[in-house]
């Protein structure tokens, strides 16, 4: 039996890939990998962070038609330094957090905030 061997990207198609693309450089800190056009029409762009192997393809394809995020359908989780630092961040861009900061259980304190077309980023700051 085969089974796979590694995590390489997840996709997330948009509706503005310019702006998606900005919002991950500027308040995520990603940076831009690589980008292109599939033989189909999308245009790709993959972003990574610092830390991780794993890449992110955010995707604009209007052939689909419009993106229409579910509430809770989905959501990216990233590892922050410190909540309170990137609550200052965010709010250096006019933006805040959508839920938390919240403590859990174990000690970790979670916070979300909304990308573009309604994703939902998760920050984790660890015990």
């Amino acid at each position: 039996m085969s089974i796979v061997t590694k995590l390489l990207h997840t996709r997330y198609r948009v509706n503005d890939l310019e702006r998606t693309v900005k919002f991950y450089r500027e308040i995520l800190g990603l940076e831009e990998i690589k980008r292109h056009k599939s033989p189909r029409g999308s245009e790709l762009v993959f972003l990574k962070t610092p830390g991780s192997e794993e890449l992110i393809e955010v995707t604009y394809f209007p052939g689909s038609g419009p993106v229409q995020v579910q509430p809770d359908l989905t959501h990216l989780a990233f590892e922050v330094d410190s909540l309170e630092a990137f609550g200052r961040h965010l709010a250096a861009h006019g933006l805040k957090y959508s839920d938390g900061p919240t403590t859990s259980s174990s000690g970790s304190t979670f916070a979300f905030i909304d990308a573009p077309e309604g994703y939902e980023i998760e920050l984790i700051q660890k015990k």
